[in-house]
């Protein structure tokens, strides 16, 4: 089983940068595709980034191409975020996943965090 815990999370104003880190442990960590969502309030929860170990291969979702970049370390069991050009609009509670397979719906990743805020203010 794996276990995530998400941190990185806070307020920052309209166009500014922010990164967020995942840390993740269990016996298959290193092997997991690992993954971002999103969730604001009232709204489904929003694929945001994923990528496979290494991070040879990775996607993104529509809202943030160009704007945000996911990366891994797998030495140090860490995900991370990197999120540029922030607007109002992405404004969510982040959070990381963990799957055997890179996916970009939730059904693809039974590991969960308990998701950080992000908030961005004009």
């Amino acid at each position: 089983q794996v276990q995530l815990v998400e941190s990185g999370g806070g307020l920052v104003q309209a166009g500014g940068s922010l990164r967020l880190s995942c840390a993740f442990s269990g016996r298959a960590d290193r092997t997991y595709a690992t993954a971002w969502f999103r969730e604001a309030p009232g709204k489904e929860r929003e694929f945001v980034a994923a990528c496979n170990r290494g991070a040879t291969t990775s996607s993104y979702g529509d809202s943030v191409k160009g704007r945000f970049t996911i990366s891994r370390d797998d030495v140090k069991d860490m995900v991370y975020l990197q999120m540029n050009s922030l607007n109002v609009e992405d404004t969510a509670v982040y959070y990381c996943a963990a799957g055997p397979v890179v996916g970009m719906t939730r059904i693809y990743y039974g590991n969960w965090g308990q998701g950080t805020q992000v908030t961005v203010f004009a």
